[in-house]
């Protein structure tokens, strides 16, 4: 059947309302409360609390279309199936429903007339063939047959194939996963245990049964109540419901590349493979922007950075016109609108992000692409050192894969362990700067700076209290003259403000406050209410300095932080606030002092 990407989104939801689901809104990009991964990379993540038996506000059955970063697919970006920005269709039982009713409500989806009205005789469907975590999923074998499929058309898998779990650890269990005989031309081929591996029989959707929870031991404890979360992809489900080979065939990518004025029928496979990387990177790029991320050299920001110059490197080498990425960030937004319209109301923050990073690049882009030829022109094939690639990074903002790709290119390979030695070299000299984050030391632990970092908590702890909560810190940089500090906040402060912020401030210092470094697993530090710092990467330990009055046991500050600190701030000296300006959309810039 041929349909829009709107209808699916629109049959799925509507189907899964009839069934007693209530529909909740995708979650952002960004995860909530769980400094562990940069990006939500799957339905199931935002909800992974509810999975492990928190209630939901909105009951026990959902569903929803949720947005996820896939960072693990950007080198296969190119090919037919890959996408860094994927859409979930997912529904949700949190102790409800459980594999009966799954497979039933998914089966009737498909096949039923009134939603996809796929043919029985091209799907096929696989479950897990049991192993010591969990026993042979012959239940589920067992209620497809009642629903008409032959055996022939079912294939007992091992756990790489039929088990799910978000991340190391976690909610888990085996799912089951149907497929759909792409090849209109020949008769699919069965059996599938058998032929489940070729590319013709394409996953379309899996239903997970979470039972387990998987430790950090590894060991496997059984959940008190089990979930079903299933996953459906946007794209490639709408690829194979129109009969198109490729995601980067369907109506959602067909106006970017009609915006860009390009042609895959007519391109060379290397042109298509790039043409795909731009539309992709640039679409994801939007996403990301919209849910408040910008280019930086760290986390979530260094993935955007390098999403945004690898879609400026390709757009160089297919001599692209000059406003190609205003055409295409538009093109983004339009085709969207309806399903995400704050891709629309936030568009003139998400061309100010990205055209910025285009012309902080641009420069630098072309001087070192020249660069790179001529250093790959002189030399003797096989002799580009990590070395060498590590310069162009430092000199011309070149990152590791894109040297990488227009070194393979020219029939070069590089050391990559050369380059990552570099790299380190580098992080140690300037680790505080690139970061923009307190994370395990400052650039140096002078008397100085370290008076300077306490003081840095105590203005994040006062800007809290005056602004309010929805402060949060987005970048630190500390020199033996000032401390610079970067957080969310829509507007100017006011002079009253100021003043009161660092009257907190030595307000606090005069009271000589104790601060104390502990070393808490990180459960106990989310109990504690410490904070992170905008998605920084914790372990399961981490050191936490709390600025506390003794005497009355007040909490001033606490915070995840490496150090080191003051003992106590009546050292600090007097704290003064010298200029509060915009650093970018939604984001004010402090620079303060002591005296």
């Amino acid at each position: 059947m041929k349909i829009t990407a709107q209808q699916l989104r629109t049959k799925y939801l509507e189907f899964f309302k009839s069934k007693g689901h209530a529909i909740i809104p995708s979650a952002s990009l960004v995860p909530e409360n769980d400094p562990s991964a940069l990006f939500v990379n799957s339905g199931m993540f935002p909800l992974v609390p509810f999975l492990l038996g928190q209630e939901h506000p909105a009951g026990k059955r959902l569903a929803d279309v949720q947005k996820c970063i896939r960072t693990v697919d950007i080198e296969n970006v190119g090919d037919d199936t890959h996408c860094t920005f994927i859409e979930m269709l997912g529904n949700w039982s949190l102790g409800d429903y459980f594999k009966e009713e799954a497979i039933k409500w998914s089966f009737e989806f498909l096949t039923s007339p009134e939603c996809l009205n796929l043919p029985l005789k091209r799907l096929a469907f696989s479950v897990f063939e049991g192993d010591e975590d969990g026993p042979r999923d012959t239940e589920s074998a067992a209620i497809w047959k009642t629903l008409g499929v032959f055996q022939e058309r079912i294939a007992f898998l091992p756990k790489e194939d039929n088990w799910w779990i978000a991340g190391a650890t976690g909610p888990c269990g085996p799912d089951t996963e149907m497929f759909y005989w792409i090849d209109d031309g020949t008769k699919p081929l069965l059996p599938f245990q058998e032929h489940h591996n070729d590319p013709r029989w394409v996953e379309i959707w899996n239903d997970v049964f979470m039972q387990y929870e998987k430790k950090p031991d590894g060991s496997m404890v059984p959940l008190q109540k089990q979930n079903v979360d299933t996953g459906m992809g946007l794209d490639r489900v709408l690829a194979v419901l129109n009969g198109q080979k490729s995601v980067y065939d369907t109506e959602l990518f067909n106006p970017m590349f009609e915006v860009l004025e390009l042609d895959q029928e007519i391109m060379t496979n290397d042109e298509t493979r790039k043409a795909r990387i731009i539309v992709d990177h640039i679409r994801a790029s939007v996403f990301m922007v919209s849910d408040s991320i910008e280019p930086s050299n760290k986390d979530r920001g260094y993935v955007l950075r390098r999403l945004l110059r690898r879609a400026m490197v390709m757009a160089r080498l297919l001599n692209l016109k000059f406003h190609w990425l205003e055409a295409l960030i538009g093109k983004v937004a339009a085709t969207y609108a309806e399903a995400y319209p704050e891709l629309v109301e936030k568009s003139e923050n998400i061309y100010f992000v990205i055209l910025a990073e285009q012309k902080k690049f641009e420069g630098t882009l072309e001087k070192g692409l020249k660069q790179f030829e001529s250093r790959i022109k002189n030399q003797v094939l096989g002799s580009f050192t990590g070395k060498d690639a590590f310069d162009l990074y430092q000199s011309y903002g070149f990152p590791w894969e894109l040297t990488q790709e227009l070194a393979l290119a020219s029939g070069q390979n590089i050391d990559k362990a050369q380059f990552e030695e570099e790299f380190k070299k580098h992080q140690e000299l300037s680790r505080t700067a690139s970061a923009g984050q307190f994370k395990g030391g400052l650039a140096s632990h002078s008397d100085k700076i370290v008076r300077l970092h306490t003081a840095t908590h105590l203005m994040n702890a006062a800007l809290r209290k005056v602004l309010g909560n929805d402060v949060w810190q987005k970048g630190s940089n500390i020199t033996e003259e000032r401390t610079r500090f970067d957080f969310t906040h829509n507007s100017k402060m006011t002079p009253e403000q100021i003043t009161d912020v660092e009257s907190l401030v030595n307000g606090w210092i005069q009271r000589d406050l104790t601060v104390k470094k502990e070393i808490l697993s990180l459960e106990e530090a989310r109990k504690l209410e410490a904070i992170g710092v905008f998605g920084e990467k914790y372990g399961d330990t981490v050191s936490v300095y709390t600025v506390y009055d003794e005497k009355t046991g007040e909490t001033i500050s606490r915070e995840f932080c490496g150090g080191p600190h003051v003992e106590h701030t009546g050292v600090i000296g007097k704290f003064k606030i010298a200029k509060e300006e915009a650093s970018s959309a939604g984001v004010r810039r402090i620079k303060a002092i002591i005296i």
